[in-house]
């Protein structure tokens, strides 16, 4: 029984600290004036086009690009899902 209650007091120990992270990442945003912006292609191509489009078109301080890949399958067909994430200024 101890050794559940621990466990249960860890799980909510680390929700607290996430939530506190969380919440202090907004607030830098806030204060930073930061900017998101999202893409999301089929392909890997289309989407470096994408971002080498927006960092053209845009006078912009890039802080950070994170990247993500996804694939799942439909009935015979893959489907894949190339994504990435700009936090700007």
């Amino acid at each position: 029984m101890k050794k559940l209650e621990k466990k249960l007091k860890v799980k909510k120990i680390d929700n607290v600290i996430r939530h506190y992270f969380y919440f202090i990442f907004v607030i830098i945003i806030l204060v930073n004036k930061m900017k998101v912006k999202i893409f999301d292609e089929n392909h890997e191509r289309d989407l470096e086009k994408d971002i080498n489009n927006f960092i053209d078109e845009n006078d912009v301080e890039i802080i950070d690009i994170q990247f993500r890949t996804a694939v799942s399958i439909f009935s015979s067909e893959q489907i894949y899902c190339f994504s990435a994430m700009i936090l700007y200024k």
